[in-house]
């Protein structure tokens, strides 16, 4: 399991990189336009991925920020915002990296943050959901490039396992 999650901390980080390079190509009108997307544009999608990454991190390890509303704006500008993002898959990547099979295998507890429950639950699926979530925004981050009439970037697994950081999961 420890290979598998690893796995995907490193495609987190290759297609995060890959959006946020295709963000960078739209003007600050098109970046902030309202595409009716669950954060309406790509700058509230973008500043979800980070404000969830930040609460389930906070979970997990009991450390840094963990926003209060999942529809908090971090950043306001993209620049600052990808500093953020690269600097919490450096965090993630190196908190995955450093789990083994028994941490993977045993039970966390938190607070969540909509209705004040407590929950003790495995960490291996909190993990997937992690990693799940990433992948169903950046799908609609995607779809908000394409309805803007921009290249989209792949974020297929198999194409960044045929890359130099993704070959050593292939």
């Amino acid at each position: 399991m420890e290979q598998h999650f690893r796995m995907f901390a490193a495609y987190n980080r290759w297609a995060n990189e890959r959006l946020y390079a295709a963000a960078a190509s739209l003007d600050d009108e098109e970046y902030r336009r309202d595409m009716h997307a669950f954060f309406s544009s790509l700058h509230g999608t973008l500043n979800h991925l980070l404000v969830t990454d930040r609460i389930w991190l906070h979970r997990f390890t009991g450390e840094g920020d963990a926003p209060k509303a999942l529809d908090a704006i971090l950043f306001h500008k993209l620049e600052e915002l990808k500093a953020a993002r690269e600097k919490e898959d450096a965090r993630i990547l190196t908190w995955i990296n450093g789990l083994d099979s028994a941490a993977i295998a045993g039970r966390f507890t938190y607070t969540t943050i909509s209705d004040m429950r407590t929950i003790s639950q495995r960490l291996a699926p909190a993990l997937a959901h992690l990693f799940n979530h990433q992948t169903h925004h950046r799908g609609q981050a995607h779809a908000i490039l394409t309805a803007l009439g921009k290249a989209a970037p792949s974020f297929d697994l198999i194409q960044f396992q045929r890359t130099e950081e993704g070959r050593p999961y292939s």
